[in-house]
């Protein structure tokens, strides 16, 4: 289900996807539009733009929360050509399951149509943009999940809720990919992480991460903008700079 006001985006992005092999359901230019066709048909994944009519403000983001809520079996990818944190931590609010945050500069190409699918099967996908933002609207919620973790399993922890690949983390952190790899694990076993499918554990780990940052990070990730709620941004994706729920 695709629900954006501007036309032009909508059928490309729905040329794009359909290419790949996803099934279009249906289309919306407004949030009502959006709620009244997933009542209709339980799509697996709804790719929502945060401005829509009528006001062009929020109402996008404040029908994924009601989308949310009525249908949680449905996924939901938010689209925002700026970043925009109101009303995000209620999106996520206890599980990042089936949950996702891009910038539209990032709709493009295999990563854009991985993170679709990860969303639709039940992942997340945050922009990096997003990630130490959210993590300060939870910031002083449970920090005591993290307090086990070592300072190193604490870096590839955040790096994790950055999307980072286990590869990428390695290169970052100028370690092996084994040595990653073996500190994923402890995390899982250190935030005592259900014996899953890794991926599942992947997205319980981040959301943990997500309720315990404190909002320091926040803080110094926005130094620079004017305003936390609304930030331009023009940075373009590394190939692996991405927020999955899988390595």
């Amino acid at each position: 289900m695709l629900a954006d006001d501007a036309e032009l985006f909508r059928t490309a992005l729905a040329d794009l996807l359909e290419r790949d092999g996803c099934v279009i359901v249906g289309q919306a230019a407004d949030a009502d539009g959006l709620l009244d066709a997933v009542e209709r048909h339980r799509p697996d994944l709804a790719v929502v733009d945060i401005r829509m009519p009528p006001g062009h403000h929020l109402e996008g983001l404040r029908a994924a929360v009601r989308l949310r809520r009525r249908h949680p079996g449905t996924g939901v990818l938010l689209l925002s050509q700026h970043l925009e944190v109101t009303h995000l931590d209620e999106l996520v609010g206890q599980s990042a399951r089936g949950v996702g945050y891009l910038l539209k500069d990032r709709v493009t190409g295999p990563d854009f149509l991985s993170a679709i699918r990860r969303v639709a099967s039940d992942g997340c996908a945050f922009d990096p943009e997003v990630v130490p933002l959210l993590a300060g609207q939870r910031g002083g919620a449970r920090r005591g999940e993290l307090a086990a973790l070592s300072t190193r399993e604490r870096e590839v922890l955040a790096l994790m809720a950055q999307g980072r690949s286990n590869g990428a983390i390695a290169t970052e952190l100028q370690l092996t990919t084994r040595t990653v790899e073996t500190h994923v694990r402890n995390v899982f076993l250190r935030l005592s992480l259900p014996d899953e499918a890794e991926h599942n554990r992947r997205v319980l780990a981040v959301l943990a991460y997500l309720r315990s940052a404190p909002r320091a990070r926040a803080r110094a990730t926005t130094s620079a903008s004017a305003s936390a709620d609304s930030v331009d941004l023009g940075r373009k994706p590394a190939a692996d700079d991405w927020s999955t729920a899988s390595p």
